[in-house]
């Protein structure tokens, strides 16, 4: 299981945010969301995590707990495949077709 900071830097990264982006967002001090991703991991009081989680479109309860998740919740997976995705849309029909078929090709169980 995640926990707190492990979840805000995914969602952090996720949403393409710099740490003072968000902090801004959230209406807090930057060294104050420092404190919440540092590696003495400390939660933050209740108002604060209902700011953060409402400028990164979450629940308060997912972000604290990680239960609960919503549908539309970011996993690392997406985290770590964002940059290929946000190109995506750049490509060309005929090569997001090619790019497609190599996909599907190179992820078919191979026949022995």
């Amino acid at each position: 299981m995640s926990s707190f900071t492990e979840r805000l830097r995914s969602e952090i990264e996720y949403a393409g945010l710099t740490q003072k982006e968000l902090a801004d967002r959230a209406g807090i001090k930057k060294r104050a969301l420092d404190m919440y991703l540092g590696y003495r991991e400390c939660m933050p009081p209740a108002d604060i995590a209902v700011k953060i989680a409402a400028a990164l479109g979450l629940s308060v309860e997912y972000l604290i707990t990680g239960k609960n998740r919503p549908d539309n919740a970011k996993t690392l997976d997406q985290v770590k495949y964002r940059e290929v995705t946000d190109c995506l849309p750049l490509l060309s029909e005929s090569t997001f077709k090619a790019l497609r078929e190599i996909i599907r090709a190179l992820t078919r169980p191979a026949k022995d």
